[in-house]
């Protein structure tokens, strides 16, 4: 018998060529390069001190050594968090609160097909809104500064008295400030300081923060219809008749537009337009107060000079509504051109008028004297019934976008933005009529402002108070879908302890453990009701707000004593609404500051504080110039161009993007800004993202069912991991047919359910944070690179037959 051949040689498994990358990016509350990448030896491999790419050391020069890493790619960190909470001085951007909400609002609109003027008049109305909160700050910084100090208080020898730092303006003096024109046109300093640091800040911020231009690349067309490129992009094709962008078409959403990451000169306008708005409310309180004395007695002063002064305050606000109303974002092109005259004149001219009016107040009025509140008490009630007609007028708008082009997972069925402009304008309210109680109360002594019981001034405008009557009202209101949200979410802990009993089968159940591991799951379901309370509250507000309105222009008193004969019950309830209301807006506006305080001494506090700042500071200030600065307009260049340069110098390296929480969406949006060449040798590996559950939902023309599945159709491969404990992250529901495999969850979480021998100890829920512990991370990791891709066989130490040699696989 002829002896057995040989078995054939095992076919090696195939190897890769070239280098692998993984791109680290952390999310909110930020990390160390030491702590994303394992080691205590790192090195900068590009940036600054305040946003980098690091490596290990033993790592910098990976890329000539692929042999040492063999499937393993070569990892680098892009460290964010000094752009949100490196700096103590950034704690004071509370202050900044509703102009970064209002901010936010200007991106919530619905997704839009083929309706331009609809979404126009949409961003109009969100620049509107914010012009009136930089309205409404200046003119509480007059309320406090002109009306309560220099008119009511140096007018009031009681008042004076207790304060003897006011005794040069007092009347009782007789001194040149003691005239009430002077005493305005010193304290107008105030505001204007005021103005001036918000441009200040703005124009600084922009530098450090949004002046990295993008990378460079063919601009879109600028005759493109607006209405598919807004939702889907400049490459989609025409949507099919359900709406929906054709199966097959690349889907490109704006985030990937050219000069989406760059918008100085929109920022720059508004900017102009707000400063000046600013200067003009100053002016308009100073020259309004002298103008209607000389109006009401004969004097010194032409009246002409005071209808001179206020006419050129009226134009150029004219002026100021239509820079704001004329142009919006300009994102299918660099737009690097400034409007020169425009944002010099413009501020200037206001300030100009500014010290007309200043000169005009100042001069000799030896008849004059001031009593009472400074007239302005209108001013604050058309400032508020503006901003309720503006909000609802949004919501019409945005209601008819949503029901044009209706996605089914956005928040509020398309009214999240004019929800969140509605608590912009509360917060609004609520911060300045905070100032403006406190210091009544502090300058008025024993008495209440208002009242008229051993009040020595008059106190705030009528409707501060009213305002501040609602807030009890509106947290009573707010108990009733807390307790809702309280049972509703011990019963879904309840429900699902034999769903965890039954995941963990056939380990012996455990009481404790499971009903915690319940209670986080059904917790953690906490963050999808959120809508519906921001839609509660929103709603309450605008119903109370407007009855604040009616109440105080209808009897032009205060509540406690608008009540006065209307029975003892409405009586003790009206002044009870209204101490309460005083003392808790009082009190808020005084947590603002101490919060800040505290975190401009206290790192950890300020870290926890600039985690807020991660969620809130993600977009472009559209809107609002004095918002807060916008940190992924660095970010997301910086991101974008490493890849490029990278995937350049490596033309057979493979590249995985790995971003966690708010860290997957800065490199989600990264990955639109790559030519289409780089982004299909890109892969992306998420976890703990809030792409869908936070940004598709309330943010759907941007993050919403199209641009998800555009990105997934641009990118080369994507794998997203979650956790149901998890309360940020979740599963990014690719729509296709078939399904695209993108989530990969929910993962186990505790990875253990009890203890073990290999695990003596309980195995902690981990939640939002730590997924690379899962076994899971590193397998998507391994397929991720297994996808991308070129593979060859691998080198046998025997060859069968001469001149055998291995070939890629493509």
């Amino acid at each position: 018998m002829a002896p057995a051949a040989p078995p054939p040689p095992a076919t090696p498994s195939p190897e890769h060529t070239g280098s692998a990358l993984e791109l680290l990016v952390h999310g909110v509350g930020g990390a160390t390069p030491q702590e994303m990448l394992g080691d205590p030896r790192t090195v900068r491999v590009t940036g600054d001190t305040t946003a980098a790419v690091y490596r290990r050391t033993e790592d910098a020069h990976g890329e000539k050594h692929p042999e040492r890493y063999g499937n393993e790619p070569v990892a680098e960190a892009y460290c964010w968090s000094g752009l949100t909470s490196g700096n103590g001085s950034r704690a004071l951007w509370l202050l900044l609160l509703p102009f970064m909400v209002v901010n936010l609002a200007h991106w919530m609109r619905p997704t839009a097909t083929g309706r331009t003027r609809a979404v126009r008049l949409y961003g109009v109305l969100v620049r509107l809104v914010a012009l009136s909160l930089t309205v409404l700050l200046t003119a509480a910084a007059c309320e406090v500064a002109l009306d309560l100090l220099a008119w009511q208080c140096a007018g009031a020898d009681a008042c004076a008295e207790r304060r003897s730092w006011l005794g040069f303006l007092s009347e009782r003096q007789d001194g040149w400030w003691s005239q009430p024109g002077r005493r305005l046109a010193l304290a107008a300093l105030v505001p204007t300081a005021l103005v001036g640091l918000l441009w200040y800040l703005s124009n600084r911020t922009w530098s450090a923060y949004e002046s990295q231009r993008p990378l460079e690349g063919k601009d879109f067309d600028e005759d493109d219809p607006f209405g598919a490129a807004a939702a889907h992009g400049p490459d989609a094709p025409g949507p099919d008749a359900d709406g929906s962008p054709r199966r097959g078409a690349p889907v490109r959403p704006a985030l990937g537009r050219p000069g989406f990451w760059y918008g100085r000169r929109l920022v720059a306008r508004l900017r102009a337009a707000h400063t000046a708005a600013g200067f003009l409310t100053v002016a308009a309180a100073v020259a309004g107060a002298a103008a209607r004395h000389d109006r009401g007695a004969e004097g010194p002063v032409p009246r002409i000079i005071g209808a001179a002064v206020e006419g050129g305050i009226v134009l150029c606000a004219l002026v100021v509504l239509w820079v704001v109303c004329s142009r919006g974002r300009s994102e299918r092109t660099r737009d690097t051109r400034l409007d020169g005259a425009l944002i010099s004149c413009l501020p200037g001219s206001a300030l100009a008028l500014l010290a007309l009016a200043v000169l005009y107040a100042s001069w000799s009025r030896p008849d004059w004297q001031s009593s009472g509140t400074l007239p302005g008490e209108a001013t604050f009630r058309f400032l508020a019934l503006g901003q309720g007609v503006l909000v609802v007028a949004l919501a019409v708008v945005a209601r008819g976008l949503y029901r044009r082009t209706p996605e089914p997972h956005t928040v509020l069925y398309g009214l999240g933005g004019p929800a969140v402009a509605m608590l912009a304008c509360a917060l609004g309210g609520v911060m300045t009529g905070g100032v403006a109680q406190r210091v009544a109360d502090w300058l008025d002594g024993p008495g209440t402002p208002g009242m008229g019981r051993e009040a020595d001034i008059a106190g705030p405008p009528v409707l501060l108070s009213w305002q501040a009557s609602v807030i009890p009202v509106l947290l009573l209101l707010l108990l009733v879908p807390v307790l809702v949200l309280v049972v509703r979410t011990a019963r879904t802990a309840r429900r699902l302890g034999p769903v965890v009993e039954a995941e963990y089968a056939p380990e012996e159940p455990d009481e404790g453990r499971t009903r915690r591991i319940a209670r986080i799951r059904a917790t953690a379901a906490l963050t999808d009701s959120a809508p519906w309370i921001v839609g509660v509250v929103s709603a309450a507000t605008l119903l109370l707000g407007a009855g604040a309105i009616a109440g105080s222009w209808y009897s032009d008193q205060v509540p406690g004593r608008a009540a006065d004969g209307s029975g003892p019950l409405l009586e003790s309830l009206a002044d009870a609404a209204q101490s309460t209301g005083s003392w808790l807006i009082g009190f808020g506006f005084i947590l603002f500051v101490a919060g800040g305080r505290r975190a401009y001494k206290d790192a950890s506090a300020r870290r926890t504080i600039g985690i807020l700042w991660d969620v809130g500071t993600f977009w472009p200030r559209a809107a609002h110039p004095f918002a807060p600065p916008c940190y992924a307009e660095r970010a997301v260049p910086d991101l974008a161009s490493r890849m490029s340069a990278w995937t350049s110098t490596m033309p057979r390296g493979r590249l995985v993007i790995s971003g966690h929480s708010q860290g997957s969406v800065l490199a989600a949006s990264a990955v639109w800004q790559l030519p289409d060449a780089t982004r299909r040798r890109v892969a992306l590996l998420t976890y703990g993202s809030p792409l869908e559950r936070l940004y598709g939902r309330w943010f759907p023309a941007y993050f919403g069912a199209g641009p998800l599945l555009g990105l997934h159709r641009s990118v080369h491969c994507w794998r997203n991991l979650w956790r149901a404990t998890d309360p940020i992250g979740g599963p990014v529901r690719i729509g296709a047919d078939p399904d695209p495999g993108v989530d990969r969850g929910p993962l186990k979480d505790p990875l253990a359910y009890g203890r073990t021998t290999r695990l003596p100890l309980p195995e902690p829920i981990l939640g939002h944070s730590d997924y690379q512990a899962d076994p899971a991370f590193a397998d998507a990791r391994a397929d991720l690179l297994a996808e991308l891709g070129p593979l060859v066989p691998r080198q046998t130490e025997a060859r069968t037959q001469k001149g055998t040699s291995g070939r890629s696989s493509g």
